[in-house]
């Protein structure tokens, strides 16, 4: 068996293709196994008013990919060139795996694999972001 596995934590809210799901009283653990099925842990969903850097940014059009608010196809020319603009500008080795890794999800139209990758970038954009702000 194959697919995705989701660990929910007690009332742990995921969208599922459109549908909310919230988890019962204990952890449980959900076998997805509807290959392209489009799903997004709440807890961990941006804001519109928290895409306020680029990759929160990139990260909310993969998100809204995710959440059927927009067309994918549409959202797959603006991602790829948001991960292009971020490639100019993180170039350490890590960075630029996750990128690729991102950009090959994308083009297999794996847009939760692709989300993944790019919130992996979060916490070395935040770094990046307090140094810069530490220098002005």
């Amino acid at each position: 068996m194959s697919g995705l596995v989701l660990k929910l934590g007690p009332r742990e809210r995921v969208l599922v293709n459109g549908a909310v799901i919230e988890n019962g009283e204990r952890r449980s653990r959900v076998s997805i196994l509807t290959p392209n099925a489009n799903i997004l842990r709440l807890r961990d969903a941006i804001r519109p008013e928290e895409a306020t850097t680029p990759v929160r940014r990139v990260c909310y059009i993969a998100q809204l990919v995710l959440s059927g608010d927009v067309d994918a196809e549409e959202a797959r020319h603006q991602l790829l060139r948001g991960i292009e603009q971020l490639s100019h500008a993180l170039c350490d080795p890590d960075s630029r795996t996750q990128l690729t890794e991102a950009t090959a999800a994308l083009s297999e139209g794996d847009f939760y694999r692709a989300l993944k990758r790019l919130r992996s970038l979060l916490p070395r954009e935040d770094r990046l972001l307090a140094t810069a702000q530490g220098l002005s």
